[in-house]
This record gives structure tokens, C-alpha cells and sequence, in this order.
């Protein structure tokens, strides 16, 4: 069994390649800048550490902070990529997800989603912190890493609670999976038409209840952020993300936030347990869904 010495610095090794991958540097390069072989920055990447100047310097070319990078207190993350990256790292080690993304849980979503988020993203007026790469390679990248993701969900099944924003479904249906507003009409009607095939692949996650799965539509008023829960073994985790996939997306800006810290654990575990509690569930969400669908949505 792995001793909690050896437990932290695979978690350094795994928020190492995270924020390398953030900044869109390659092994060979990061590994060149700090004075190290890449075979010593792939050890480092294993939690293989053994100085600690050499977190200093991975730091300093990171652009990050020293206690970010080993986890003390609050990890703060300033790319989609890395917190992606980062989500499924933790997301590998948990037995529960509790979750409030908007407009869906990616993790719930579609395969043909995948395919559509690209052309979303690649059109989106945004710029993103490409470091080396195209505006593609990095988009590649950062579904590369939501794809790992789901494969990762799939594979290890573990529970997962999602809370579903009325008002934030509602404007996904009306608008659709666009990166930006000033699309052609008719790609308007098929990113609605989408919007609402993903609707309906969550009414049939609802019917269908598989194991493991719960689905609670929130009609009140939401944090404008969202947030995860992991419940793992021996500890839970929380992030805080700015970051939002689906209509109107945000890969670029904000800051996300990762902690195990007590209170803000405790709190988010009040606010998403009074969410779940006041939410639609079963029969009456699917039923609600329905109804915004028909009201809301793009269906021919």
C-alpha cells in the first residue's frame, strides 16, 4: 500500500503535467528551460521529486505559485486546460461527484456533444493562452482532455449527482450550442436542434436510471459559478470553476479554485445538499423538460 509521503507527490507530479499542458509547453522545452533531462521531468511528472529547487524552477517557468503546485492551502488555476486536466486527475481517484456545471454535466453529455463542441469552440471570439501552439492544437488539447474524461467516467462508474440549472437549460435550448451569436441562421437551427438533442439525452438518463446516476433540476436561483464536489477515499475535494462549456463558452478567462479546505468543503456540501433537496427529480423533472423543450426549443 502507498504511504501518504508518496500519495502527495504523485498529486505534485499530476498538478505538474496539469499546468504544463495548461501553458501549452512541451515536455522537451519545459524540461530544457529548468536544466533537467526529460527523462528527470517525466519522473517528476510520476511524483518521482527529489529536489525541491527543481519545483522552484518548474514554478518560475509555470508561472505559478510554489504552494499551488504542492497543494497547500488553496490551488488556484488560471487555464482550462490545466483545470480540465486536473479534474480528471481527480476524478480518477473519486467514489462520488457532486456537481453544478452549466448547462450539463460534461461528464452526462452525448458523444455526437463532442464533435459540435469543437466547431463551437474554434469559433468562439475569444482569445485563449495558446503558449506554442495554433488556436486548433490547443482546442485538440483541451478536448483531448474532456474526452479522457468521460472515457474515465465510463470506465470507473463512479456515483455521480447532477444538478441542472433551469434558467441555465433554458437559455442552451433558446440559443444553442453556438460559440458566438452572429452565426447563419441555418447553423443557428441546427445548434438549437442539438441543444435539444442533449436535453433529451438527459430525460432519457432520468428514465432510464442507470446505477449510480442522479439527475435533480434546480428551479432557484444558482451560484454564477460552478462547482464540483469529489468525494474520494480519504479525503473530498472541491473546485470552482469560471470555465463553462455549451452556448457562449468561456475557456479563457477566470480563475478556478481547488481546496480541501474545511470550510469551504462544508459549505458547498450546504449549498449543493439544499439544491438537491429543493430540485425536480424523476418523473417531475423529466416532465419539465419536456415542457421547456417544447416551449423553448429548435425540434425541426
Amino acid at each position: 500500500m502507498a504511504s501518504a509521503k508518496q500519495f502527495q507527490f504523485a498529486e505534485i507530479g499530476a498538478r505538474l503535467r496539469a499546468y504544463r499542458l495548461g501553458k501549452g509547453i512541451s515536455p522537451e522545452d519545459l524540461a530544457d528551460r529548468i536544466g533537467i533531462s526529460r527523462a528527470a521531468l517525466y519522473r517528476a511528472e510520476k511524483g518521482e521529486i527529489r529536489k525541491i529547487d527543481t519545483l522552484t524552477s518548474i514554478a518560475d517557468v509555470l508561472k505559478v505559485s510554489l504552494p499551488s503546485l504542492m497543494g497547500v492551502g488553496v490551488e488556484y488555476v488560471s487555464t482550462a486546460v490545466a483545470f480540465f486536466e486536473r479534474m480528471r486527475q481527480l476524478e480518477e481517484e473519486c467514489q462520488q461527484i457532486i456537481g453544478l456545471f452549466s448547462p450539463i454535466s460534461y461528464l452526462l453529455t452525448s458523444d455526437d456533444y463532442d464533435r459540435v463542441l469543437r466547431e463551437v469552440l474554434m469559433e468562439a471570439n475569444q482569445p485563449l493562452d495558446l503558449g506554442e501552439r495554433s488556436k486548433e492544437e490547443a482546442i485538440n488539447e483541451l478536448l483531448a482532455v474532456l474526452q479522457a474524461r468521460k472515457r474515465t467516467f465510463r470506465e470507473k462508474a463512479p456515483l455521480i449527482v447532477s444538478l441542472i440549472s433551469t434558467g441555465d437549460l433554458e437559455r442552451f435550448l433558446v440559443h444553442g450550442l453556438v460559440g458566438r451569436y452572429d452565426l447563419p441562421p441555418a447553423v443557428v437551427r441546427e445548434r438549437r436542434r442539438m441543444a435539444c438533442k442533449e436535453a433529451r439525452h438527459i430525460v432519457d438518463i432520468i428514465q432510464s436510471q442507470p446505477m449510480g446516476i442522479q439527475v435533480g433540476l434546480v428551479q432557484e436561483p444558482v451560484p454564477a459559478t460552478s462547482f464540483q464536489i469529489f468525494r474520494q477515499a480519504d479525503r473530498s475535494v472541491l473546485a470552482i470553476s469560471p470555465y463553462r462549456l455549451g452556448e457562449q463558452p468561456n475557456i479563457r478567462l477566470g480563475v478556478a479554485l481547488i481546496t480541501s479546505a474545511p470550510e469551504a468543503m462544508t459549505l458547498h456540501e450546504s449549498i449543493a445538499n439544499r439544491l438537491w433537496g429543493n430540485s425536480l427529480k424523476g418523473e417531475a423533472a423529466v416532465r419539465h423538460i419536456n415542457g421547456m423543450i417544447e416551449k423553448f426549443g429548435q425540434t425541426a
